[in-house]
């Protein structure tokens, strides 16, 4: 029970902050607006200047929603090429393969598997693994 009033506590200060989020982005939209009609008043490109201010507000809180809520803005950086990929590795494989893979079903021998296979591929610089290497590889 203390975890789900730990959680109830963190989604009422994760509303709090929203709400006050909410505030600020109000308060910028009044200022926006104030400082359209000071434009339009010099005789500026109104549009051109509000597409800049419209900008700045949009990485401005997208800055701040990052730092409120960074578990929900960042990724884990994952491999450049392509998947799937062997279970655990960064190593591409086949759709075959990763199915076959993940069919063991003993975790650690699946792991121990997808190790030595990925280490082999690594060493002999194999761009993608298929069964037939998975096959080849994996004799222990």
């Amino acid at each position: 029970m203390v975890h789900s009033s730990e959680s109830h506590l963190s989604q009422l200060q994760i509303e709090g902050r929203l709400r006050n989020l909410e505030e600020r982005l109000s308060r910028l939209e009044s200022m926006m607006v104030s400082l359209l009609e000071r434009i339009d008043r010099q005789g500026l490109d109104a549009t051109k200047t509000s597409d800049r201010i419209k900008e700045w507000v949009t990485q401005f809180v997208a800055m701040r929603l990052h730092q409120l809520v960074p578990e929900t803005c960042e990724h884990p950086a994952g491999p450049e090429a392509g998947g799937p990929y062997l279970d655990g590795t960064t190593v591409p494989c086949t759709e075959e393969v990763a199915h076959r893979v993940a069919r063991i079903p003993i975790p650690f021998v699946r792991q121990m598997l997808a190790k030595k296979v990925a280490d082999q591929a690594r060493q002999d610089q194999i761009s993608r693994v298929d069964i037939t290497y998975v096959e080849k590889a994996a004799t222990f």
